[in-house]
């Protein structure tokens, strides 16, 4: 079955995801209006075909929004006041927004059904693939899932609840992306004291994620009264190399809502409740 999938905007996960349905056979639709010169070449080597917006509505069986998460609101009110979607037009919002920014496109789609997506992986170009987390009514989700199979895109449906998809997505990458930038501070940092190459021998001993480490989060909060003061320090470290330290600042803010947890053996549970309840007594309603 031939489907007809509207993509907004195609930038370089877009296109890649344009690719793999042209090749599964499905009509692939972009709007060019107001796009940049690479972003059509990117358009016409992924065989996408172009139609201005209303058109472009008004033939998808799908609309797939894979934009800049700051424009994720705006293309769906875009979408939204134009009101040309056909009967039976599910919108899928894949971009890196929080669970209530989802919610929020959903009420202004309403009666048109969205389901809420998030893209875990590279773009599924040369061989390498991606996932795409599905989450929102299950006949529509499965719809979508299908869209995709025998392709480098392996969909993943998450349940019926909209804010799963994306939640997961921030989730991870939260943790990613903020690694990547504490990667590039450890570095920075031992670069200007002449020990960058000893801090990369002690890191590659490593080979594990502390992220599925979850045991370790109540000894972290055991520990904390101990590891707040240090993160201190290193931020002292940072801002004497000319880095920026407010990272540093905020993880050891973190930590300082464990104090009172001085040396107590917590589970998971307890420990990241108050981490919860600490931040009721920071921010009170």
């Amino acid at each position: 079955m031939t489907d007809t999938v509207g993509l907004l905007h195609p930038g370089s996960m877009g296109s890649a995801f344009g690719a793999q349905l042209r090749a599964r056979g499905h009509i692939v639709l972009w709007c060019p209006d107001g796009r940049s010169d690479t972003t059509r070449r990117r358009a016409e080597r992924a065989g996408l075909e172009p139609e201005p917006l209303p058109e472009l509505i008004s033939r998808s069986d799908v609309l797939l929004s894979l934009c800049p998460p700051a424009a994720a609101e705006e293309t769906a009110a875009r979408v939204a006041a134009l009101g040309m979607a056909s009967a039976g037009t599910t919108y899928v919002e894949a971009n890196a927004v929080s669970p209530s920014r989802v919610q929020h496109i959903a009420d202004q789609l309403a009666p048109m059904p969205v389901i809420d997506a998030a893209v875990v992986g590279s773009p599924p170009v040369g061989g390498k693939s991606s996932t795409l987390y599905l989450s929102g009514p299950g006949k529509q989700a499965d719809r979508i899932a299908e869209l995709f199979a025998g392709t480098d895109v392996r969909p993943h449906v998450l349940g019926d609840s909209i804010g799963k998809a994306s939640a997961l997505k921030l989730a991870y990458s939260s943790y990613q992306k903020v690694s990547r930038v504490l990667a590039a501070l450890a570095y920075g940092a031992a670069e200007t004291y002449g020990v960058a190459d000893e801090l990369l021998a002690i890191a590659a001993k490593r080979t594990g994620s502390y992220l599925v480490e979850t045991d370790y989060i109540p000894k972290t909060a055991a520990r904390a009264w101990r590891w707040g003061p240090e993160l201190e320090d290193a931020a002292a470290l940072l801002a004497d190399a000319g880095l920026p330290d407010s990272l540093m600042h905020a993880a050891a803010a973190t930590l300082a809502r464990w104090d009172d947890n001085r040396d107590e053996r917590l589970d998971i549970a307890g420990a990241l409740e108050t981490l919860r309840a600490q931040g009721d007594l920071h921010n009170p309603s």
